[in-house]
């Protein structure tokens, strides 16, 4: 089994990039961030504060993530419920990137991620993958860019939706998540030392794709 970790702080392009990847090469793609993001929708629906870690801990046992493909792509099952619709909110990525800090949190994904990786050739993106969560991976990916062409990214992908956005506000938002994952106690974002780093700043995605590809083929 042949596995990828792409790791990188929010906006990058990770999901868009692994989902082109693991296509070409007919891996399963595995977006571990939609997993955070289930767990935080739930939090949410039950009003529980991000900062009251007591409170995180106990409603950890009640929440199911679970993950099947229908087409090949990925849908993201909460206690049975496909949330994949409800998931992609500022709101619920600002308390994904919160309770993401908390090892029961952590530790309740922890094995369904690993366990992929033991039945399937995969691809996984997230924040510790390459660090935390598949150490062993055959290619590990850092893939980043500035917060301004990350800003501008999100921007232009909420207004093509007809989202009234702030374009200042998005870029915020983003240093501000960059801090809280890279400054986090538990699996910080940070780069392997094994890790290539790719800067997307100034590259296409067909560019991006290409070098991953490139590296993949240089180890497997």
């Amino acid at each position: 089994m042949y596995s990828i970790a792409i790791d990188g702080p929010a906006g990058a392009g990770k999901s868009t990039i692994a989902k082109t990847i693991a296509k070409k090469l007919e891996f399963i793609y595995v977006d571990t961030g939609a997993m955070y993001r289930a767990m935080a929708l739930y939090f949410i629906r039950h009003q529980i504060d991000p900062s009251d870690e007591n409170a995180i801990n106990q409603a950890c046992p009640d929440i199911h993530v679970s993950i099947a493909y229908e087409n090949g792509i990925q849908q993201v099952l909460l206690n049975g419920e496909n949330v994949n619709g409800q998931i992609r909110t500022e709101e619920v990525g600002n308390m994904a990137s919160k309770t993401s800090a908390y090892k029961m949190v952590r530790v309740t994904l922890l094995d369904l991620q690993r366990n992929l990786a033991k039945t399937s050739n995969i691809l996984m993106d997230g924040r510790d993958i390459g660090t935390n969560v598949l150490p062993n991976a055959n290619l590990k990916i850092y893939l980043t860019a500035s917060s301004k062409v990350r800003a501008k990214r999100r921007y232009d992908e909420l207004v093509e939706k007809g989202v009234k956005a702030d374009f200042d506000q998005i870029e915020q938002d983003i240093i501000v998540r960059d801090h809280q994952d890279m400054e986090r106690e538990i699996a910080p974002l940070k780069k392997a030392e094994d890790a290539v780093l790719v800067d997307s700043s100034d590259m296409t995605i067909e560019e991006v794709v290409n070098t991953v590809i490139d590296a993949f083929e240089k180890v497997k």
